[in-house]
């Protein structure tokens, strides 16, 4: 389900303070890297990713995570992207 513009809004006024957990080197978005960004995805919820110089462009390194992970990408600014996907149980984004 994609995200409304006020949970977008939401997202990415959570995500301000945070630090990149991963971050996409000059290989590009890897199985490594959709694995490391899935499993800071399943503890954090809401993660953001630093995507580097590659062989593609920032935005289809964000689509390509954002489809191999079934996370939604909440913003591209910059190299930083902003990846949510929230958790079948414990979840602290019960509105989303």
């Amino acid at each position: 389900m994609p995200l409304t513009g006020k949970q977008r809004r939401h997202l990415r006024a959570l995500g301000h303070h945070l630090e990149p957990v991963v971050i996409v080197g000059q290989s590009g978005v890897t199985e490594g890297v959709i694995a490391a960004v899935e499993q800071a995805l399943h503890d954090h919820e809401l993660i953001k990713v630093k995507i580097n110089e590659g062989p593609e462009t920032r935005q289809e390194a964000a689509a390509r995570i954002a489809e191999g992970t079934q996370a939604e990408l909440a913003q591209l600014l910059g190299r930083t992207a902003l990846f949510f996907k929230k958790r079948k149980e414990k979840s602290k984004f019960e509105k989303f």
